[in-house]
């Protein structure tokens, strides 16, 4: 697979920058040239064949970063394969049944005719910046509901189908 990734995120505590990351590795074991950056910082998505964008779910909105940069990009991701992803449930829901996008990535979903998108469990933990985030470790509702199985097994299945995209480019039938 010779086809340049994006994977972009909109993070506060970095634990969705963490997820993005295991993500590009996933990409790049299977031979894929993979670019990780905050969403805020992309300027240009010329050089990539396909992108990831992943977002923090915070009081049930995806993270500003992630939200911007869908509407900033919009014209050029609308022509790249994209897939989603959030990171959110503090609870292990997200281990245990597909959770629906929320609502504003449920349109952008729709809006760039993305081929997936997927929730995976958030983190929290002791240390994290926010008004929000210090309440809710107050409460005791933190902790790390990420499960990086599902993560890999997730961004296999999206390497996978974007080496049957560049076959179908390259004239070759899938395998």
């Amino acid at each position: 697979m010779s086809r340049k990734v994006l994977v972009a995120y909109g993070t506060t505590n970095g634990s969705t920058a963490q997820i993005a990351e295991a993500v590009a590795d996933v990409l790049r074991k299977k031979g894929a040239s993979v670019d990780t950056a905050p969403a805020g910082s992309v300027d240009d998505l010329a050089p990539y064949d396909a992108v990831i964008v992943g977002g923090a779910l915070y009081t049930g909105r995806w993270h500003k970063d992630a939200r911007r940069f869908v509407r900033r990009h919009r014209r050029a991701l609308s022509k790249l394969p994209v897939w989603l992803f959030s990171s959110g449930p503090l609870d292990p829901s997200a281990s245990e049944r597909d959770i629906p996008p929320v609502p504003g990535v449920r349109r952008i979903t729709a809006l760039l005719d993305a081929q997936e998108h997927v929730t995976f469990g958030g983190c929290l933990q002791e240390g994290a910046s926010g008004f929000v985030a210090r309440m809710i470790l107050w409460n005791g509702k933190g902790g790390d509901f990420r499960d990086f199985p599902a993560i890999e097994r997730w961004a296999t299945r999206v390497a996978t189908e974007i080496r049957r995209a560049e076959d179908v480019i390259g004239g070759e039938e899938p395998a």
